[in-house]
């Protein structure tokens, strides 16, 4: 979708800016949700605000062949930072594709789902790649905090 709205944009006689959006908005829990699910986790929140967390409730057989054999009952697998904070909070944040649709006929093709399944399975792919090297004595590095 993104490259495909970029694409759109550079076929204008005149450079005109864009947003590239839904027009629909997830919040952080619902991605947070989604991807685990795919992972066949369950999650279960306690706590609000910066004290909030989430919770490993079950865990099933990853959906794609595998498991999410790291995690179990009972593990914290997400925490508040405030560190990641925006300086300027806005109460929300929702893109508007209007010009883009009525401009160019654009349309989002891939629900937020799928996008989410889509980055989950690129990261277990990653994953594996890296164990795999460090398995086999190579240096891996880490690009996570």
């Amino acid at each position: 979708d993104y490259v495909e709205m970029q694409w759109l944009m550079l076929q204008q006689e005149k450079p005109e800016d864009f947003v590239i959006a839904t027009g629909i908005q997830h919040s952080v829990r619902q991605f947070v949700e989604i991807a685990a699910a795919h992972l066949g986790i369950t999650l279960a929140w306690k706590g609000a605000g910066v004290d909030e967390q989430g919770i490993v409730e079950a865990v099933a057989p990853y959906k794609a062949g595998g498991g999410a054999a790291d995690v179990t009952p009972g593990d914290v697998v997400v925490r508040v930072d405030p560190m990641y904070f925006r300086p300027a909070e806005v109460e929300t944040l929702l893109g508007d594709p209007a010009k883009a649709k009525s401009k160019l006929g654009w349309q989002p093709r891939i629900s937020f789902e799928d996008m989410v399944k889509e980055m989950v399975a690129h990261d277990i792919k990653e994953a594996g790649r890296d164990a795999l090297c460090r398995k086999e004595g190579f240096t891996v590095c880490n690009y996570d905090e």
